[in-house]
């Protein structure tokens, strides 16, 4: 009788999984934020030179020959609202070297701003939908999270340092000169074209309608201190 053959046992196949091209989708990535990046920075510059190139002359700004002491609180005003009208790019461009020679006069609080706007810039604005998840220490973060660590950083840096305190003083300083020249500059010499398009463009355009009535609010009180 012949021996039975021995039943013969199935062989399975591990299956391979196809392995993910993590290093491909690492670089498509940073090219993806590399080229956000580079159309941010060109919009920026764009808007910037399209204003720049409507601002007054500084030497009509810093006419001698057109300031005096105006007659009234009331005179004052008219006089600050007539020549932020005219003078608001330079009164803009003023602003911002105040607030630049405050920070490079604070090193740390520069320091602090420029990691802020970093986090802002890579962390959040130049992420696209198809940007893998934010994994820090082993955790990931979804964009709900990184952007409420994002503002709660924001509110330590601004107001638990002496970031804000130096950005508060520097556009106190800013603005008083503002208004100060706004009111004792006479402005019957000044002439608005009606055709002429707001020189705040792009980024710039939510100073057009806020900063007139702020500054015109605040002349009476720098004025008055002027005086004492």
């Amino acid at each position: 009788m012949a021996s039975a053959s021995p039943p013969i046992l199935p062989i399975s196949v591990p299956h391979q999984s196809t392995p993910v091209p993590t290093a491909t989708a690492a670089a498509t990535e940073e090219a993806t934020q590399a080229s956000a990046l580079r159309n941010l920075l060109n919009n920026l510059s764009t808007t910037a030179s399209s204003a720049l190139s409507q601002r007054r002359p500084w030497s009509e700004l810093l006419d001698r020959s057109a300031f005096s002491k105006p007659e009234s609180i009331s005179d004052a005003t008219l006089r600050l609202r007539k020549n932020y009208a005219y003078f608001r790019l330079n009164y803009l461009l003023l602003v911002s070297a105040s607030l630049t020679l405050s920070l490079l006069t604070h090193p740390f609080s520069l320091l602090l701003l420029l990691s802020l706007f970093s986090a802002w810039l890579f962390l959040f604005l130049l992420r696209t939908p198809n940007s893998p998840p934010l994994v820090f220490l082993g955790r990931t973060y979804s964009d709900r999270e990184t952007l409420g660590i994002l503002l709660a950083l924001t509110a330590f840096v601004l107001f638990l340092t002496s970031v804000g305190s130096v950005i508060i003083s520097a556009l106190f300083i800013g603005v008083a000169l503002v208004c100060l020249h706004g009111a004792f500059r006479v402005p019957e010499d000044l002439f608005l074209d009606d055709q002429e398009p707001s020189a705040a463009t792009g980024f710039l355009s939510f100073l057009g309608g806020a900063a007139p009535s702020a500054a015109a609010s605040a002349a009476p009180a720098i004025l008055a201190a002027a005086r004492i």
